[in-house]
C-alpha cells in the first residue's frame, strides 16, 4: 500500500468556472416616456382650466338680470333714498349677484330699523320692506335716549328729534351694563305702565310729565300740573290706575295743597296734604 502521507504529490487548485455577462446599455427613453406623458397631461389640464376660467369670466361679466324696479315700503323716519343708500341698491345692478343678507344687515345698523325683509323678483325687480321702531318715551341716562314699546333703549336724541314724550328717569348706562336682565325687565314694566296710562282711565298719559324708577321701590309718576308725586310701586298697575282715575278729577282743584298721592295699596288710596 502506498503511503500518501509521505508522498510529495500536491493537488492542484482548480479555478472556478467564470461566465462573462455582457450588460446592456440603459434605455433612458423607457423611463422618460411616462414623465413626458404626465407633463403633456398637466399642460393640457392647464390649458383647459384657462379656457374654462376665461369662459366663466366672460359669462359673469354679462348682466343677465339688470335691476330696474325697486319697491320700498313707506317709513316715517327714513326716506326712500336713505333706505336705498343703506342697502347699497341702485338700478342697473345685477339682481342675481346681490347679497340680500348683507343688505339687510346694513339696514339693521340704523337705530330706527327694527325688522327688514328683502325679496328679488326676476327678471328685474327688488322689494325692500322695513318696520321702524316707534318711541313711547324718552329715557334720561346722562344722554337722552328714545325708548320703544318693547323696552329697548335704541337711539340717542339729536337736534330735530321730537321731544313730546314722557320722560323716564332713574335708569343709568352703568346698570344696563352691570345688570342687563334686571334693567330690561324694569324697562318693559315701564312700557306696560305707559300703555295702561295711554289706554285706560281719566288719568291719562297726557297728565304725566315724568316717570321715575327706583330699583328698591318701583315707580313714581309726576303730574304735568304742579309735578305732584303719585306713588305706584312695582305691580298691579292696571288696578291701581283704575282706582286713581275715579277720584283724580275731583282732586285736580286740590292739587296745590296735596303733598303726594300713594296708590301702592290693594284697596285704598292715600292722599297726603301739605
Amino acid at each position: 500500500m502506498r503511503d500518501f502521507a509521505n508522498s510529495s504529490y500536491q493537488r492542484r487548485k482548480v479555478a472556478p468556472n467564470k461566465i462573462k455577462v455582457q450588460r446592456k446599455p440603459l434605455d433612458l427613453k423607457k423611463y422618460l416616456r411616462p414623465l413626458k406623458m404626465a407633463a403633456g397631461g398637466v399642460a393640457a389640464l392647464t390649458l383647459m382650466s384657462g379656457i374654462l376660467y376665461g369662459g366663466y369670466r366672460a359669462v359673469t361679466a354679462v348682466t343677465l338680470f339688470s335691476l330696474k324696479t325697486i319697491e320700498v315700503s313707506s317709513a316715517k323716519h327714513l326716506t326712500r333714498n336713505e333706505i336705498l343708500g343703506l342697502a347699497g341698491v341702485e338700478p342697473g345692478k345685477d339682481l342675481l349677484r346681490m347679497n340680500l343678507k348683507r343688505m339687510g344687515e346694513h339696514l339693521l345698523q340704523n337705530p330706527w330699523v327694527e325688522t327688514v325683509r328683502i325679496n328679488r323678483y326676476f327678471p328685474d325687480g327688488l322689494s325692500i320692506v322695513i318696520t321702524e321702531r316707534e318711541p313711547v318715551a324718552i329715557v334720561n341716562m346722562g344722554f337722552i335716549y328714545y325708548l320703544d314699546k318693547k323696552g329697548n333703549v335704541f337711539k340717542v336724541l339729536n337736534q330735530g328729534d321730537r321731544l313730546n314724550f314722557p320722560v323716564v328717569t332713574g335708569f343709568s348706562e352703568e346698570e344696563i351694563g352691570s345688570d342687563p336682565k334686571g334693567t330690561k325687565e324694569a324697562l318693559e314694566a315701564t312700557c306696560l305702565l305707559l300703555k295702561i296710562l295711554r289706554d285706560k282711565g281719566a288719568f291719562i298719559l297726557a297728565d304725566v310729565s315724568e316717570i321715575h324708577y327706583d330699583k328698591g321701590y318701583g315707580f313714581t309718576l309726576f303730574t304735568a300740573n304742579n309735578a305732584l308725586p303719585v306713588k305706584v310701586g312695582a305691580g298691579n298697575f292696571s288696578e291701581k290706575m283704575e282706582r286713581f282715575a275715579r277720584i283724580y278729577r275731583d282732586l285736580i282743584v286740590q292739587l296745590p295743597s296735596i303733598h303726594y298721592i300713594d296708590l301702592d295699596y290693594n284697596d285704598k288710596i292715600i292722599v297726603k296734604k301739605s
